[in-house]
């Protein structure tokens, strides 16, 4: 298993879609080159953020190899592959193409709402059918069934190749629980970017980021000024986005962040059903929060 550093700020890649609906690839090239430029230090590709459930099979395939070609090696590419049917997802992982892939990010399986003992399970099959490192990611307001810090925990000790959890459970009693507890090879990733910087401050080091989509230049400063123990400057960053952070999930996830990217010019704000773009007048409420920030409407 290749060493991989997850330090820092990743960003759950979005999915442009053109007018008609379409992937638009050369958007997302251009959209790459942004965070590369930007100070972002790994990328996530078909996480929820893309809207992967949308996807054809051609189009995940191509979006895979947009990303890595325009990456090339700059920095880690981490891939979400996840399910609720256990022996798909290890079937995938033992017959996939991961050529350029850094490490795996799987979420606790969804909609089945499995025990404890079936979560640990399940990770422990995925652990064994690939040899990438694996990121767990816990979402219970996604899944419908929380990962406990003790289920987290169990499957970090026993599985070599688990690297990491991301946590978006906003339960930072549970989180400190595994940041304390854990193996000194495990880590722990915030999945939500309103905790990001109280969660570093217990010792997480870093999130997979939403609002990064459209911010990687300064939410990856407060990220870095968090790790490196600038609390007053990182908090002053955080305090700024505070408006960003309700607006951008208020209407679900990407209807924020992808009404950001086309209010800045980079998207059509286009979404795939049953997702659908932010009420007008979220829209609004955004373009005057960006306005204010000085960013170029």
């Amino acid at each position: 298993m290749a060493d991989i550093n997850l330090k820092g700020m990743g960003v759950a890649l979005i999915t442009p879609f053109r007018e008609d609906e379409s992937v638009d690839y050369e958007v997302l090239g251009r959209l790459v080159d942004y965070q590369l430029q930007n100070g972002t230090d790994y990328l996530v590709v078909l996480g929820t953020t893309a809207e992967t459930p949308t996807l054809t099979g051609e189009e995940k395939e191509r979006i895979v190899e947009t990303v890595i070609t325009r990456v090339r090696g700059r920095v880690p590419v981490v891939l979400g592959v996840g399910g609720n049917c256990t022996r798909a997802v290890t079937e995938q992982l033992q017959s996939g193409n991961f050529e350029g892939i850094d490490a795996i990010l799987s979420v606790v399986p969804y909609y089945s709402k499995p025990s404890q003992e079936g979560i640990y399970q399940h990770y422990k099959a995925t652990a064994a059918a690939t040899k990438l490192p694996i990121v767990l990611y816990n979402v219970p307001g996604r899944t419908g069934v929380n990962m406990t810090a003790e289920t987290t925990l169990r499957i970090a000790r026993e599985c070599p190749n688990v690297i990491a959890v991301k946590e978006a459970s906003g339960n930072i009693t549970q989180m400190d629980d595994i940041i304390k507890n854990k193996p000194a090879n495990f880590n722990v990733i915030s999945g939500d970017d309103g905790i990001t910087f109280p969660l570093v401050t217990l010792g997480a080091i870093g999130v997979i980021s939403v609002i990064g989509n459209a911010f990687p230049h300064e939410f990856s400063r407060m990220v870095r000024l968090s790790l490196a123990g600038d609390y007053d400057s990182a908090r002053t960053i955080h305090h700024s986005f505070t408006e960003l952070f309700n607006l951008l999930f208020v209407d679900g996830n990407p209807a924020g962040v992808k009404c950001m990217l086309h209010t800045m010019g980079f998207i059509e704000n286009k979404l795939r059903l049953p997702l659908v773009p932010t009420r007008i007048d979220t829209f609004e409420k955004i373009r005057n929060v960006l306005n204010q920030l000085n960013i170029k409407c």
